[in-house]
């Protein structure tokens, strides 16, 4: 999956993140766009790249929820061009990786988006697809339109069982609201799925996870609550641990004390920093259409005309930063909680999520106010400019 140049580069960084621990002054060495060795003393004389002094190299964010960026609304342009511009607008906040997600449309929309799948995949930091919906819980659509959530026919799990195969891509769906033989069919394929916009009880959750759901979408947004005998969606989240759960960390979608309880059952491992990101993300913009209606942002907040949350005005390094002020965490669990976790949950964990010897070279650099200086995908790298010194 290498998008390599042919030539071999070497990072020096004073502070390195290897995926499980802060060390210091390292030299990362990269060849035929992977990770070759990884030496910790000195920081090599000879790299090709050196770092600011207060500079940490990490591996790279791995986003598996974004829905846009750049001026653009995958619903609205799901082709290559649209897909690499989302990519570019989040590679600048150091997202290496992602999945462009779809949220619910017509199937002709999602067969546009199938048809280019393939060729995306050979964009650099695309890993796979998100497909959010349509087989969701009309109770629970959040943004979603609800005219087009459904059961898929046959038509639309054609669509969707194309993407099986195709890099690592998720399904969510609300298990209560479709049959468990098409869970099993969608899995069969290769698929993830993640049970998300659901009302379902634990007890269904469960079954679901027996049959292999493994993921949890937007931790306690648009799902079935935990109450004193109904545990929902968030209480079987929180409490099973074969869950992976993603979850927005801006501040409005979580409060606080959601959030510290979600890091606290389920820990760095689990727990997946996502951005639900939309098209004004990397803009100036202040608004954008979705499926006919006005999204409007104020103080870091999207809504539409009724109020309701469209997703969010987010970056991964902004996730990061957040995570370590609301959670009270240390960086490094905030950095598994951005890569390596994604990286687990995506069946990548012996490719991405670490710096050490035969994993990708998708890396990100950034100084102590959480700014990104610097990202490799595949050894393939871009500099800030106040950052490059050969």
């Amino acid at each position: 999956m290498g998008h390599a140049g042919s030539s071999s580069l070497t990072i020096a960084a004073q502070h390195v993140f290897d995926g499980a621990e802060m060390r210091g002054p390292g030299s990362v060495r990269i060849s035929q766009g992977r990770i070759e060795s990884v030496t910790f003393g000195e920081a090599e004389a000879r790299a090709s790249i050196r770092l600011p002094r207060d500079a940490i190299l990490a591996p790279g964010f791995i986003d598996i929820q974004v829905n846009g960026g750049g001026g653009v609304l995958l619903n609205d342009q799901p082709t290559e061009t649209g897909v690499r511009r989302i990519v570019e607008a989040h590679r600048k906040a150091g997202t290496t990786g992602c999945l462009p997600t779809l949220i619910t449309d017509r199937s002709e929309v999602i067969e546009r988006l199938a048809a280019v799948a393939e060729a995306c995949l050979k964009i650099p930091g695309v890993l796979g697809f998100h497909l959010e919906g349509p087989a969701l819980n009309r109770s629970r659509k959040g943004i979603h339109p609800e005219a087009e959530i459904r059961v898929p026919d046959r038509r639309d799990l054609a669509a969707i069982k194309s993407f099986g195969g195709r890099g690592r891509s998720i399904v969510t769906l609300a298990p209560e609201c479709v049959p468990a033989s098409m869970i099993d069919e969608l899995i069969g394929v290769g698929l993830r799925i993640a049970a998300g916009h659901s009302d379902a009880t634990a007890a269904e959750i469960g079954q679901a996870v027996d049959r292999g759901v493994s993921g949890v979408t937007h931790l306690f947004n648009a799902m079935s609550q935990l109450n004193a005998r109904e545990p929902g969606l968030v209480g079987a989240a929180l409490e099973d641990d074969r869950l992976f759960a993603g979850i927005i960390c801006d501040g409005i979608h979580v409060d606080r004390t959601g959030l510290r309880v979600a890091f606290r059952c389920k820990g760095r491992d689990r727990l997946m920093l996502v951005t639900d990101a939309m098209p004004l993300a990397g803009t100036n913009e202040r608004q954008f259409m979705l499926q006919g209606r006005r999204i409007t942002l104020h103080e870091n907040r999207l809504t539409g005309p009724d109020g309701t949350l469209a997703g969010a005005h987010l970056t991964m390094i902004e996730a990061v930063r957040n995570a370590v002020a609301l959670l009270g965490i240390s960086v490094v669990d905030a950095l598994i909680m951005a890569s390596r976790t994604p990286a687990a949950f995506l069946g990548l964990e012996s490719e991405l999520g670490r710096i050490a010897p035969g994993y990708r070279a998708d890396l990100v650099a950034f100084n102590p106010n959480f700014e990104v200086v610097g990202t490799w995908i595949g050894g393939a790298g871009s500099m800030s400019e106040a950052s490059h010194r050969g």
